[in-house]
């Protein structure tokens, strides 16, 4: 198992957190390819810490559904499933939506400006296809929602289900398919300049069920 090289980065304080998202963003990122397996001795020496939050950080990762382990054999990062992918982006999706609508009454000129702001970095970053900068300025414009939301349960269980989508969105923002979410981000901010909790909500929606994918990907 090929791993980044970088050792013994992790402060103690965020130890947990920082393992678990450091095999995360190296799965998301295409470091760890779906099918390969995931050695605990090869981890440690990776991230310099113990088997324990390593082993904690895999099954926070299997219960996110980016990895399985096979009982006895091995933990392997999990091979790309359309079907399970949708029912993750329906999922993400209506929390989104749920995010918009309880966020718009309580959004401000400073929120409205600031998605508008992210959403030109993302146009940018598409323009430029740079892919990481526009997976950012992505998450900056929806989070704007999301915390303005004021529920932690919502943002934890995007937390969750957002990375099992990270891989397709990679593609896609790779892809000229990805131009169509600049209007439907502009359209987003239009309606929740409006006020109108309902169709941004529901724009919101539409927005994350755009994202089309094939297993050919």
């Amino acid at each position: 198992m090929p791993v980044p090289s970088l050792s013994g980065v992790h402060k103690r304080p965020l130890l947990r957190d920082n393992v678990f998202e450091s095999i995360r963003n190296a799965i998301v990122d295409g470091t760890f390819e779906p099918g390969e397996r995931l050695k605990d001795t090869e981890l440690e020496a990776w991230l310099g810490v113990s088997r324990t939050p390593i082993r904690e950080a895999l099954l926070r990762l299997e219960h996110a559904g980016l990895v399985i382990a096979l009982p006895g054999k091995a933990t392997i990062v999990a091979p790309y499933d359309q079907a399970s992918t949708e029912s993750t982006q329906q999922v993400v999706g209506g929390l989104h939506e749920l995010a918009a609508r309880l966020a718009v009454p309580l959004l401000t000129e400073d929120h409205i400006s600031a998605m508008a702001e992210a959403n030109s970095r993302f146009e940018q970053a598409l323009q430029n296809a740079d892919v990481e900068s526009a997976l950012q300025a992505d998450d900056d414009f929806h989070a704007v929602f999301v915390a303005v939301s004021g529920n932690p349960v919502l943002r934890d269980l995007l937390e969750q289900t957002t990375p099992v989508l990270r891989r397709v969105e990679r593609m896609r923002f790779g892809s000229f398919a990805a131009r169509g979410s600049v209007a439907q981000h502009t359209e987003i901010i239009r309606l929740a300049g409006l006020r109108d909790a309902d169709a941004t909500a529901r724009a919101c929606r539409e927005n994350w069920l755009s994202l089309r994918f094939t297993s050919s990907q």
